[in-house]
């Protein structure tokens, strides 16, 4: 009986060596990933101590975790102007109008070419793909948003982004690994294909949605050079990426120029250096806040097609 069961499970010496060998992989894994978050975190957080430290000071160099001579002047002068407000609320009308809007024509499209009854779904998925690689150019782009009456508007930023290829393409993958006896028993109880998208389908998608999501607000939230290129002329519509960026843009020059580094009138000074480092914490602090309500779904959804059954 003990010779059977050393043949199948091994001696208790390999066991032993087995899990010495398991402590130190543990081991060299938990090091690792030490490391690992130490170099992710560090940028980051060497970017909050540089926004909260003097200007002028921050020239110098040397600072690491902490700032070294604080200072709220970098966030005062990012943060201070009414041109900045108002494109903090453009931007966060276009996030949340842009990633709705988005998230339920392409979960719609997904759906529709996800049936099997569907018939045209090869060539409508080979069209977006080709999109994804070719398109008009700049100022094509330009002229048919002139055009459609989309520039010098607030819709820009929302219609032209409603559809996108990868997407699409995202969510029918997922929704193609749903079960068809879900929809097959829908139907024989007399639901229809609005019914079986919204009260069976979308539950079972939270992953991909919360995924793509997460995508097209960033995109949307980080956006600024369609503001530029549509809504120059319009500064109801600017964004606060746009705002951020002639910011930014007007410290430097005011630095290459000579001219002092001190802007307003509020003490302390502010360098291109520690207004990018304020700018940056303003710009990514929304997102940074969104992402733990959505990491279990982002988790989730990010290994869509990894399993194949």
């Amino acid at each position: 009986m003990s010779k059977r069961i050393t043949e199948r499970y091994g001696a208790p010496s390999k066991n032993k060596k087995s899990s010495t060998a398991d402590k130190v992989f543990v081991v060299c894994n938990t090091i690792f990933m030490i490391i690992f978050v130490v170099v992710t975190l560090y940028p980051v957080l060497n970017t909050l101590a540089i926004s909260f430290n003097d200007g002028t000071d921050a020239v110098r160099g040397g600072i690491h975790l902490l700032p070294r001579k604080f200072s709220t002047k970098n966030y005062y002068t990012v943060l201070h102007k009414q041109s900045l407000m108002t494109g903090a609320i453009v931007s966060v009308l276009r996030t949340v109008i842009g990633t709705f809007s988005a998230l339920f024509f392409n979960a719609l499209l997904s759906f529709i070419i996800s049936r099997k009854r569907f018939l045209f779904k090869s060539q409508l998925s080979f069209f977006w793909i080709v999109t994804m690689y070719v398109n008009g150019g700049l100022i094509p782009t330009f002229i048919l948003f002139k055009n459609l009456h989309l520039t010098s508007s607030f819709w820009v930023y929302v219609i032209p982004g409603m559809i996108g290829a990868f997407n699409i393409l995202v969510m029918r993958t997922y929704m193609n690994g749903l079960p068809d006896s879900l929809e097959e028993s829908a139907q024989l109880d007399g639901a229809g294909y609005m019914t079986i998208f919204i009260k069976i389908i979308s539950p079972l998608c939270k992953p991909v949605y919360a995924t793509v999501a997460l995508f097209v607000a960033v995109g949307h939230w980080n956006a600024w050079f369609d503001a530029m290129l549509y809504n120059r002329m319009d500064k109801e519509y600017t964004t606060l990426q746009y705002e951020l960026m002639k910011l930014l843009a007007s410290v430097t020059n005011q630095s290459a120029g000579g001219g002092s580094t001190e802007s307003f009138k509020s003490g302390g000074t502010v360098t291109p250096t520690s207004v990018r480092a304020a700018a940056t914490i303003v710009t990514m602090a929304p997102i940074v806040c969104l992402y733990p309500f959505l990491q279990r779904y982002f988790v989730t959804g990010l290994t869509i097609g990894g399993v194949k059954e």
